[in-house]
């Protein structure tokens, strides 16, 4: 792991977590938040046949420090891109994981730049799309874009390196000790899991600060391993990319071959689900496509409100007005 990051966010190593998150109070609150849209859930249903001696059963197993994580089921999904998914039981392993988080949430978000917006309350891609458009205002300073993802991020994610993020963060080793647990119980970070995404984001969290405040990178953007960076030639952006290469190689990451350096008039900025360009922005052909496909096969689809949130944030009446004719703007 590169020792210069260690510069990157000055933070106070916290100690005595562990009892607040095994505490009964959260332990119901984790499994009152597990459950949100997931009551008709076959685990659900059987947590809450004895949700009372479950939660009892699951505080001794943290407080014992005999919890183990249980088997995955691992599936494959391919859609919108092919990804291997990780899912764990209900009871024990997801009320675990919104405990964990109902502690160490805003401790993590206290770690991450104001430039990371994926799975953040509050802070996700329209949050991003506000602010790329109003840095667009600024067009000199955003003449050329940089922009990368991190190849096979989830899978990549070293343990050890993870631990030892943490470990700047966290004291606390009872707590330290679940979460070694939970990350040693899958290759990487699996995707799926409740903490996976918190984590993935943590692991990060030093880079975004080296990049802002080492690099001093005025226009930067990370929604989880999707980054954009905005400058004015073409030179620094190529001498910053050899940087980050550098730097992430100490994360044991590596940078997409896909990278791409080019000017913003030319070509516009696809970025999560959208095209930035100075003076507008577009939604991305590809979910265009999808959304005439789906109303032409059925004018009510479900997935209208949607699609319409999504037209919603982009200058896209003309399109809306063609695709919805009764809809009114």
């Amino acid at each position: 792991m590169d020792t210069h990051s260690t510069t990157a966010i000055q933070m106070k190593r916290l100690s005595n977590l562990y009892p607040q998150i095994t505490s009964m109070d959260n332990l119901q609150e984790a499994d009152r938040k597990a459950q949100k849209g997931k009551h008709n859930t076959h685990g659900v249903k059987l947590h809450m046949r004895n949700q009372e001696s479950n939660l009892l059963v699951l505080q001794d197993l943290l407080q014992s420090k005999k919890y183990n994580t249980s088997t995955y089921d691992i599936f494959t999904i391919h859609e919108p891109k092919e990804r291997i998914v990780y899912r764990l039981p209900y009871f024990p392993d997801r009320i675990t994981h919104h405990a964990i988080m109902n502690v160490l949430e805003r401790i993590f978000v206290s770690a991450f730049t104001a430039d990371t917006y994926s799975c953040i309350k509050k802070r996700g891609i329209h949050k991003l799309l506000t602010k790329l458009k109003a840095d667009l205002k600024d067009t000199e300073g955003t003449t050329y874009c940089l922009k990368f993802d991190i190849k096979k991020f989830y899978p990549s994610i070293d343990h050890e390196v993870l631990k030892a993020l943490i470990r700047r963060k966290i004291k606390d080793q009872d707590l330290l000790w679940l979460l070694d647990e939970i990350i040693d119980s899958a290759p990487g970070l699996p995707i799926g899991n409740y903490l996976s995404q918190y984590l993935a984001n943590f692991y990060l969290s030093y880079f975004d600060h080296w990049i802002k405040e080492e690099k001093r990178v005025k226009y930067y953007y990370r929604y989880a391993d999707d980054i954009v960076i905005l400058g004015i030639d073409k030179p620094t952006l190529h001498n910053l990319l050899k940087d980050i290469k550098q730097y992430l190689a100490g994360l044991k990451l590596e940078v997409k071959e896909n990278h791409q350096v080019f000017p913003v008039a030319d070509r516009g900025i696809d970025y999560v689900g959208y095209v930035f360009r100075h003076s507008h922005i577009g939604i991305r052909k590809s979910i265009k496509k999808a959304f005439a496909r789906k109303l032409a096969r059925n004018p009510q689809h479900a997935s209208t409100p949607s699609y319409l949130g999504w037209l919603g944030h982009c200058n896209a009446k003309h399109l809306t007005k063609k695709l919805l004719p009764h809809v009114q703007l």
